[in-house]
């Protein structure tokens, strides 16, 4: 009998910690960010794209208040980072020197609220591109974007592209 009293005492006690921690796992839940759908992942990232397909013919101000948070930032590396003007103004000037930019999405991966771009970027520059003069040639790269994203916007993004490949393939004989 003792050790069926004690059996009921210890179900109650986990039936009690069971419910009492139901509220924990619910308010981190609560918190945690808030997983995005291919189809909400599609459209928060739209716009971004839509400002690095020629660029000069855009307001990309407007463009960039639609999809970017106004604390975003822009990563190439864990310590070097820009914010949205600053981004926008590298965009503008991207488009100047290469008027066809264009950023084709190939693939769209979703991790909760991340969403993985796998892209390409192509144009022909009008002038000197690091370095490499202009002569009429085109470049075309990989790119690799990682967004986080809040509330439908962009808050930040890790990003890596192929400009050695561009630089390769501009300079080429």
């Amino acid at each position: 009998m003792r050790h069926l009293f004690a059996f009921k005492a210890l179900s109650a006690f986990f039936a009690l910690l069971a419910v009492s921690t139901m509220g924990v796992v619910e308010n981190a839940s609560a918190q945690a960010p808030i997983p995005l759908s291919q189809e909400a992942a599609r459209r928060a990232v739209a716009p971004f794209y839509d400002m690095l397909n020629k660029p000069a013919s855009k307001d990309l101000k407007a463009l960039s208040e639609a999809a970017i948070a106004p604390d975003w930032r822009s990563y190439s590396a864990d310590a070097v980072s820009k914010g949205r003007d600053e981004f926008v103004a590298q965009v503008a000037g991207f488009g100047k020197l290469i008027p066809d930019l264009t950023w084709d999405i190939r693939d769209i991966m979703v991790d909760g609220n991340k969403v993985i771009v796998r892209s390409e970027a192509s144009g022909t520059p009008v002038g000197a591109f690091f370095g490499v003069p202009a002569g009429g040639k085109s470049f075309k790269i990989m790119t690799i974007d990682i967004h986080t994203v809040q509330n439908g916007k962009l808050i930040a993004a890790h990003h890596v592209e192929d400009w050695a490949s561009a630089l390769r393939q501009l300079a080429a004989k």
